[in-house]
């Protein structure tokens, strides 16, 4: 059970988090270039996958960058995947 599908950027660590449950996250780390974020790794607690948790945070990331008016490129494995079945992200993609 998510106790909030809030993303939030930590620049601290590099990467968007998403609060699970009991202290834990769901994190997609980047890397700025520019007006460009690049999306290197997702991570989503092992006891919670399979739940949507990785889909819920990728939206969440890719509308705070669309409102921050930046590009995204994702180059993580799930991100790549998440943007090939979301199209209304396609004016995001770049790379």
């Amino acid at each position: 059970m998510l106790a909030n599908t809030t993303v939030e950027d930590n620049p601290t660590f590099n990467r968007y988090e998403m609060p699970i449950a009991d202290g834990l996250i769901a994190a997609a780390y980047y890397r700025t270039e520019g007006q460009i974020v690049i999306l290197t790794h997702t991570e989503v607690p092992f006891e919670y996958s399979g739940e949507g948790i990785g889909s819920k945070l990728a939206r969440g990331v890719f509308d705070m960058i669309r409102e921050s008016g930046r590009k995204v490129m994702p180059t993580c494995t799930f991100m790549v995947k998440f943007a090939g079945q979301h199209p209304e992200y396609n004016d995001l993609i770049v790379g």
